[in-house]
């Protein structure tokens, strides 16, 4: 049971790795879930969108893509980040990018707990959901 961490074209962003595998762990109990296997691909705008039309079939660039095979409560999946577009949502944001990094990181979690954001309601609630997980990160 572990969270993994890779990169594809792209340096590893600056997280502390074991603090983070341990946040992700604190969030997934909140929502009533476990920790099986998480793998993070951190990877640039081309992969993405290659992924993207691979086996989404959309032709546009995002910042995350989270493949989900839970077990029941037990979180396992893959999850890509574009560095880039992360990057560039920061700035169009006004935000922080660690801070959009980390907001994006436990995104994916969220999916993989059953929280969905296609609605404007889901939205809402997927995004109380985050600053949540971002409040439980800086204590």
């Amino acid at each position: 049971m572990a969270v993994l961490y890779y990169t594809y074209d792209v340096k590893l962003p600056p997280i502390k790795k074991r603090d983070t595998t341990n946040w992700i762990k604190s969030v997934a109990a909140v929502h009533g879930k476990k920790v099986g296997t998480i793998g993070y691909l951190f990877c640039n705008d081309k992969k993405i969108l290659e992924v993207n039309k691979q086996y989404l079939k959309h032709d546009y660039y995002t910042d995350i893509i989270t493949f989900d095979y839970n077990e029941g409560d037990t979180l396992f999946g893959d999850i890509y980040i574009s560095l880039d577009t992360v990057r560039s949502n920061a700035e169009n944001y006004g935000t922080d990018y660690n801070e959009e990094l980390y907001r994006v990181i436990i995104h994916g979690v969220l999916h993989l707990c059953g929280i969905n954001d296609k609605t404007d309601e889901e939205q809402d609630y997927m995004t109380r959901c985050e600053n949540e997980a971002l409040a439980m990160l800086n204590n």
